[in-house]
């Protein structure tokens, strides 16, 4: 797996259990017997909280996006399935970091 270079260091700017969670994403991308995860229920077998939906469904060669984290996360990536050596490019990753809302103020009896 390759990355681009931006998309390595927004992997570097994550907290540490979100890395951990992109790490997961990687292993199952290239363990997979087709990173693209074509057919019907093909993903069906990656962890939960975990999907791959093509970017364009009108270019079924073109970029994927893995959602982790529940969708809370993205890798979005090329997958060139080349004989001697395939090759899955990252070219973003990104995760929406959000803080628990705090509770609402107790009214004054």
């Amino acid at each position: 797996m390759d990355w681009r270079l931006d998309a390595l260091a927004a992997l570097e700017a994550l907290p540490t259990h979100v890395r951990e969670m992109v790490y997961a994403a990687r292993a199952e991308l290239v363990t997979a017997k087709d990173p693209c995860f074509r057919g019907i229920e093909s993903d069906a077998g990656l962890p939960e909280g975990m999907k791959v939906r093509p970017i364009r469904s009108t270019q079924p060669k073109g970029a994927y996006a893995l959602h982790f984290d529940y969708g809370n996360g993205w890798l979005k990536y090329t997958f060139t399935g080349r004989t001697q050596d395939p090759q899955i490019l990252v070219e973003e990753v990104f995760w929406l970091a959000f803080k628990p809302s705090t509770p609402p103020p107790q009214a004054e009896p």
